[in-house]
């Protein structure tokens, strides 16, 4: 448990949501199991083992001692403990403060609705940052943001889709099998002021390829599936379907981004895929996770894999 407490004893004043330590990469001995995050003004700890009162009792004094010393005296430490099991348990508990209702967090300029004690998804994957800001700077980037089409698939709670508004695009779909998520989503969009120009549609991706073309060419696809979900998406049977679809969505010189978050997949299991399926769009580059989230085998990583559209040929 040393290197956690070593890392509490380090940490920052958090203002925006971030992990602030990560046993589950490998590269501390001991504490492959836990996690410590920052949803200001909250700190998560988070264990996929069981751990004992004495082992919390010893983690919240470290936490308090280091909140002292950081935070302004008008701000009392809130934490809280969700242990996860096998199985799909969770149980969440509240370890001192009290927990913001509504709770807003914020991430590089953007603000998102974030539920801690609703299970195992907060509301927003804190380590896609690299991939938010690369969305954001392709947006910018842009010579005419205000004509981009972006697809967000698999949106979640859309916080691509937030910060590509932000940034300037003029149209996102968004799309996602849970009204619940997309509602959130359009509520992240509403507290971002960046609502015209988004739209939400709660349905299955692979029945929905007619309203999904109709709305396209995109200069810019998000893939961001679940890596196993029973009855909506399984990575080793599904991401070839998707990639089959992607040239006929994309503008010329669109971009795609492919995100894959499954430890026994590799990088060349998208690669390879994308390489026999669609030959014609190019890999550009694997994105670098926020390097708080190093791991000792960065293939049981988060993948985020960047291709690129060929663009119109010469006289066209």
């Amino acid at each position: 448990m040393q290197p956690l407490l070593d890392a509490i004893a380090q940490m920052p004043l958090p203002h925006d949501a971030r992990r602030i330590f990560h046993g589950r990469g490998g590269r501390y001995p001991g504490c492959e199991q836990i996690v410590l995050d920052a949803f200001p003004p909250v700190l998560l700890l988070t264990s996929f083992a069981p751990l004992d009162e004495a082992q919390l009792t010893r983690i919240g004094a470290a936490l308090q001692e280091r909140w002292q010393q950081i935070a302004p005296a008008d701000q009392p430490l809130c934490w809280a403990f969700q242990t996860r099991e096998h199985g799909g348990k969770v149980e969440t508990r509240v370890m001192a403060g009290a927990l913001p209702d509504p709770h807003v967090v914020t991430e590089n300029g953007a603000r998102y609705l974030i539920h801690i004690a609703r299970g195992q998804n907060h509301g927003l994957f804190l380590d896609m940052a690299a991939g938010r800001d690369w969305v954001r700077q392709q947006v910018l980037a842009h010579a005419r943001p205000e004509r981009m089409k972006v697809l967000n698939l698999f949106a979640y709670t859309c916080a691509f889709s937030v910060v590509a508004k932000l940034a300037g695009a003029g149209q996102v779909l968004n799309m996602d099998m849970s009204k619940g998520a997309l509602a959130t989503g359009q509520h992240n969009h509403q507290l971002n002021g960046v609502k015209a120009g988004a739209s939400f549609a709660a349905h299955d991706i692979f029945s929905s390829w007619g309203k999904i073309s109709r709305s396209g060419p995109y200069d810019l696809i998000v893939v961001d599936p679940p890596s196993y979900q029973k009855g909506s998406f399984v990575a080793t049977k599904d991401y070839a379907r998707l990639m089959r679809r992607l040239p006929d969505l994309l503008a010329p010189e669109g971009q795609v981004l492919l995100c894959l978050n499954a430890p026994e997949l590799g990088t060349e299991f998208l690669r390879a895929q994308m390489a026999e399926i669609a030959p014609e769009l190019q890999f550009i580059e694997r994105l670098a996770n926020p390097p708080v989230f190093a791991d000792v085998d960065e293939e049981r990583s988060l993948k985020v894999l960047v291709y690129r559209a060929p663009g119109l040929e010469a006289g066209n």
